[in-house]
């Protein structure tokens, strides 16, 4: 926060941060995006690995509740190499792999449809360019048991995330 009141005082109308701070208010577009107030003049937009993980994590949670997680994330090394995110975690309530499958589906085509893509494809590096900030990968998933899943998906962080970040600017100028 204190590093980023330079901005301010160098004449930046609001600073957004592309990381996440303790004590910075967070935002990500789709999730809580609309519980930004224009009297914030510093906010973040956290990371790009949060941005993947949050809109799998909210059809989630808001279906079956997550109990503990662990992400594992394998960013590139490359240029030509895309990161990818595998949140390892139990769920509340006992869920078919199928019924966590359908409703990332019904998601990806409903409330989060600009940020959550859903793919049954075999991919590896496909998402040059690709807008969504996760790309839930069907075909690259496990589930242990009823509780206990293993879910993957994609993501181009330069290219998803600074669309993301323009939409951040886009709902803040829409509360002026």
């Amino acid at each position: 926060m204190e590093r980023a009141r330079v901005h301010l005082k160098g004449g930046a109308k609001t600073v957004i941060i592309s990381a996440s701070s303790a004590d910075v208010p967070m935002f990500v577009m789709g999730i809580n995006h609309e519980k930004y107030d224009n009297s914030l003049k510093i906010i973040s937009n956290v990371s790009c690995t949060t941005n993947c993980l949050a809109p799998l994590a909210k059809v989630i949670h808001d279906n079956f509740g997550i109990l503990e997680g662990l992400r594992i994330t394998a960013h590139a090394i490359a240029a030509t190499r895309r990161p990818w995110m595998a949140p390892l975690g139990s769920c509340e309530k006992a869920v078919k792999y199928d019924d966590i499958k359908k409703v990332a589906k019904q998601a990806s085509k409903g409330s989060l449809k600009e940020m959550l893509g859903c793919t049954e494809n075999q991919v590896v590096y496909e998402f040059n360019s690709d807008t969504h900030s996760s790309t839930f990968d069907t075909g690259a998933c496990i589930a242990l048991n009823d509780h206990f899943v293993k879910l993957s998906t994609w993501y181009d962080n330069e290219f998803g995330y600074i669309n993301w970040v323009v939409d951040l600017m886009v709902q803040m100028a829409s509360k002026e």
